[in-house]
């Protein structure tokens, strides 16, 4: 598959900035129809030594990174596994949050009757914490940006709706009314900062959502 619309934000001779399209795998999926993603494009179209560090939901669009050889993907990883890195989201939520800014710390798990969707549970789940922030406010929905401290799976979408503030176009948490309301999950990836690895300069990329 051709590179498409997948753009590259930045490239040298260590890592890959990309923004990622949403409905577009990051890694194969198990099944065979699921081969198509970005770590394969990349490395069928010019980037053979591309490397995955982290990894985006199919839905979520925007900033993923990735190594171009052994040593850079090890600090990176590190990076990522340590909490060096800062993220933030751009999401569309539900409603109309009573405060401007607050956090979520509730405990996630991934839930098999319900597969591949994640739950809040207080004794066998996982720390997880999110900051969050309105940005703008709508009618019905408002812009926020999410910070996201730990990286579990799901992480933004649960914890948001946890407060009773899905995110629109989300066909696994919303409810009837915020699913119709957009017709992509309104989630993207629109800052990363991190360390180079080569070179040691603190290095921020920021690509605004599409919607």
């Amino acid at each position: 598959m051709p590179l498409s619309n997948i753009r590259i934000i930045h490239q040298d001779a260590a890592v890959l900035v990309i923004d990622k399209p949403t409905l577009l795998l990051s890694v194969p999926g198990r099944a065979d129809d699921n081969k198509d993603c970005l770590i394969t494009r990349l490395q069928e179209n010019g980037y053979p030594e591309a490397r995955i560090v982290h990894r985006l939901d199919w839905e979520t669009s925007g900033i993923i990174l990735l190594a171009r050889d052994a040593d850079t993907h090890r600090e990176l990883s590190r990076q990522f596994h340590d909490r060096e890195t800062e993220k933030a989201y751009t999401a569309l939520c539900w409603g109309q949050p009573s405060l401007d800014s607050g956090s979520i710390d509730l405990p996630l798990r991934y839930d098999p009757p319900t597969k591949p969707r994640h739950v809040v549970d207080h004794e066998a789940g996982k720390h997880a914490l999110t900051f969050w922030k309105v940005i703008e406010r709508h009618d019905t929905y408002c812009r926020v940006e999410l910070t996201p401290i730990t990286g579990r799976s799901h992480q933004l979408r649960v914890h948001m709706l946890s407060i009773g503030h899905p995110l629109l176009g989300d066909g696994l948490y919303a409810h009837p009314e915020a699913l119709a309301a957009y017709p992509r999950l309104c989630l993207h990836a629109s800052m990363l900062s991190f360390t180079h690895p080569g070179t040691g300069e603190r290095l921020t990329f920021e690509c605004p959502a599409p919607f």
